[in-house]
């Protein structure tokens, strides 16, 4: 019984966001103009609201600021970080496109070994539309892939996966280190292009990177919040960190995939690992703690959809993270105030 036929990969235009958190003038996207082209963008500037942020001309996008997020979202604006790429989740939720690709702007088109330059966004748009399979591995990796299969003893009830929630891309050159990695090895680089997708299985958590991430919006966008940090709070750097330990808790519960692996990008600038470390700080020993918590964590099955799960994954950072700081209090409060937002913005579809 074979996987099923790899299909060409749709230009789903109409279907697709590419949300982008920026300070900075956008001279990157003239390296992305081929790929980019097609989709609308939506812009989150951080930072001051009065600086003008310059976006190459040619592009369809949508650009907001703190002001922007204020009018727009009232007092509910109070759960989208400040000074803190976790701001990218304001194009989350008022996206209504069916996926998101969010990408950094210090990041630049890779290269496959054959010198080709990659498409990211249509190669994490095809690891969401076919399966993911987290319950049973596959030595292969991705089956679905051209040129793969399920091997042999694999089992034949499971062959037909689970619908895959998240792709998570990889990067080339400067690695998405910590701060005590990035001092003791300064110089190193990303240089292996490993052509391979994984399903991460149940069970395990994962640190994932917002710099070169894809989901499905309607399966686990609820469930995708970046977090209350940057400005005013103990916690930085660890906005995409807590995204993926909460989206993976929740995936895991709704029986939904994680794909790791391709596609890569070209990640330019390395932060200062000084300014890293002061910022990383309270999160390397609070990570200690709260990798087994999410480890641990066991949702009720009245939980079917991605807010129900997240609103009882807010009560549970409440009752048993609260003596670690707290600001997980805070925290908790915010992702209460996320899910109202969410369902503001994204009333269910009525029935057919």
């Amino acid at each position: 019984m074979r996987n099923p036929t790899h299909a060409p990969f749709p230009l789903m235009k109409d279907e697709v966001d590419i949300v982008i958190p920026t300070i900075r003038t956008l001279d990157f996207l003239e390296s992305w103009r081929p790929f980019f082209q097609p989709y609308h963008l939506i812009i989150v500037q951080d930072g001051d609201p009065s600086k003008t942020i310059k976006v190459p001309e040619g592009f369809d996008y949508d650009l907001y600021n703190r002001d922007d997020i204020n009018r727009i979202l009232g007092p509910k604006a109070s759960c989208i970080s400040y000074k803190e790429s976790a701001c990218r989740c304001f194009g989350f939720l008022i996206s209504k496109k069916k996926y998101i690709y969010t990408i950094d702007d210090d990041c630049f088109v890779a290269k496959d070994p054959s010198g080709k330059e990659i498409d990211a966004v249509e190669q994490h748009i095809q690891n969401l539309i076919t399966p993911s399979t987290p319950f049973f591995f596959n030595t292969l990796y991705d089956p679905y892939r051209e040129g793969a299969d399920f091997v042999r003893g694999y089992p034949f009830s499971m062959r037909s996966g689970v619908p895959t929630a998240v792709s998570h891309g990889l990067w080339l050159n400067i690695p998405d280190y910590d701060a005590p990695t990035q001092l003791v090895k300064p110089r190193e680089r990303s240089t292996r292009y490993v052509d391979a997708v994984i399903t991460i299985p149940k069970g395990t958590l994962y640190p994932m990177c917002g710099m070169n991430l894809a989901f499905d919006r309607e399966l686990i966008g609820a469930a995708m919040y970046f977090g209350l940090l940057g400005d005013g709070q103990p916690f930085k750097r660890y906005d995409d960190m807590l995204a993926g330990w909460l989206s993976k808790v929740v995936c895991d519960h709704l029986g939904l995939g994680v794909k790791t692996g391709l596609p890569y990008i070209w990640h330019s600038k390395a932060s200062d690992p000084f300014v890293n470390l002061k910022k990383e700080f309270n999160g390397l020993f609070w990570q200690e703690e709260l990798i087994p918590f999410f480890q641990s964590v066991v949702l009720p099955k009245e939980c079917t959809t991605a807010q129900q799960c997240y609103l009882e994954l807010a009560k549970l950072v409440k009752e048993n993270l609260a003596s670690i700081d707290p600001y997980f209090i805070r925290l908790a409060d915010a992702m209460v105030t996320w899910i109202e937002a969410w369902d503001e913005f994204n009333p269910p579809k009525p029935a057919a």
